[in-house]
């Protein structure tokens, strides 16, 4: 779990996360219809890599913010 944690707290996982809002939002609008929900969806994970936040962090007890997590992840080897 600490390789996940790692990450999604580090540039690659903030890079997926950007681009997997990105993708979201843009099949939401170009879907149209009722599938603009999906657009908002998308604000979600492109929010949480830009602001450098992991929404699942702290379910599992670890730090909201991607500077502490990557903290606590070196100390935790």
């Amino acid at each position: 779990m600490n390789a996940f944690f790692r990450f999604m707290a580090g540039a690659q996982g903030r890079i997926a996360r950007v681009i997997a809002g990105l993708v979201l939002i843009a099949a939401g609008v170009m879907m149209g219809g009722g599938w603009w929900i999906l657009a908002v969806v998308g604000l979600v994970p492109l929010l949480a890599g830009v602001l450098d936040v992991c929404l699942f962090a702290p379910v599992f007890g670890r730090p909201f913010t991607g500077a502490r997590l990557r903290q606590t992840c070196r100390t935790a080897h």
